[in-house]
């Protein structure tokens, strides 16, 4: 059974949708701030909110992120014309399938994770699901939960989209205008495209932060500051979901992490026998890159 929250702008005279219901599986820091952002924009009459626990809906219905919700899948997605899955990256391929069993034939599923080939690979070993086109909004906090949602996280972020030789491309510009209408600048890749990219630009980052802090030794804590900390803020991410995401993208990011030995050890060869021109070569490209992102 869907359980309503309140009315709120919905009911405003002259509204006009650009999508009728929209279903979300998993209502966390991700899935929360999409449903914000398609209420604060007035982009859908319905924003459904799917999950396996009453208070973690109930959390997200407090913070505006969605106006129904419910633990039953089927009743969920049954009206939705896309269907976002937000759970856990080694969820996403079973609960695209029970998205797909249960929605419209019309429908739209795509999904949030971090990695793409092993979810792909997974859902071509069973049953096709052609409605699936998979996403990766470009976008987190290392705080967790919808109460840490914003409506504002996805604007002037890239998402990057993976669909496969099998996918609709109706389906695929419709899923461009979707993550474009809610703030989002839109790319196209493989999934082994962007596993490898995204093991160098995401993935790794986050170990060298937690190495970098891992390494530090406990009793000289005190002594850190602001280049320390804003180094390692990342490191502050949920253990058990980086878990999964290096897992699940474990051959992409064990290249990633020879790539980086390489550079470090050209670095520290160059500091240990004095070759300040190499060392200050490799210290200013990497100036140039950080500069070139800017803020």
């Amino acid at each position: 059974m869907l359980k309503s929250v309140f009315c709120g702008f919905h009911c405003q005279i002259g509204f006009m949708p650009k999508y009728d219901t929209i279903a979300i599986y998993g209502v966390g820091l991700i899935g929360g701030s999409i449903g914000l952002a398609l209420r604060n924009g007035k982009l859908a009459s319905r924003v459904i909110g799917i999950g396996r626990r009453e208070s973690t809906l109930q959390q997200a219905a407090d913070c505006g992120a969605i106006d129904e919700f419910t633990l039953d899948l089927a009743a969920g997605v049954a009206e939705a014309e896309i269907i976002v899955v937000c759970s856990p990256v080694q969820l996403i391929a079973e609960h695209v399938l029970a998205v797909s069993q249960n929605c419209r034939a019309d429908a739209l599923i795509t999904d949030a994770g971090s990695t793409k080939q092993r979810i792909v690979a997974q859902l071509a070993s069973g049953t096709p699901v052609p409605q699936f086109i998979g996403s990766h909004p470009l976008a987190g906090s290392d705080k967790s939960g919808a109460e840490n949602a914003r409506a504002d996280l996805f604007s002037g972020c890239t998402t990057i989209v993976t669909p496969t030789e099998k996918s609709n491309e109706q389906q695929l510009a419709a899923l461009t205008q979707f993550w474009e209408a809610i703030g989002c600048t839109v790319k196209q890749m493989s999934p082994a495209e962007h596993d490898k990219a995204l093991a160098l630009t995401s993935h790794l980052p986050h170990v060298i932060a937690s190495l970098l802090a891992a390494s530090t030794p406990e009793e000289l804590l005190p002594l850190t500051a602001t280049g320390w900390a804003d180094t390692t803020r990342i490191a502050k991410g949920d253990v058990q979901l980086w878990q999964q995401i290096l897992d699940s993208n474990r051959e992409p990011m064990l290249q990633a992490l020879d790539n980086f030995a390489a550079m470090f050890g050209e670095f520290r060869q160059a500091l240990a026998s004095g070759d300040d021109a190499q060392f200050i070569s490799i210290l200013d490209q990497g100036k140039n890159h950080r500069d070139t992102v800017g803020s």
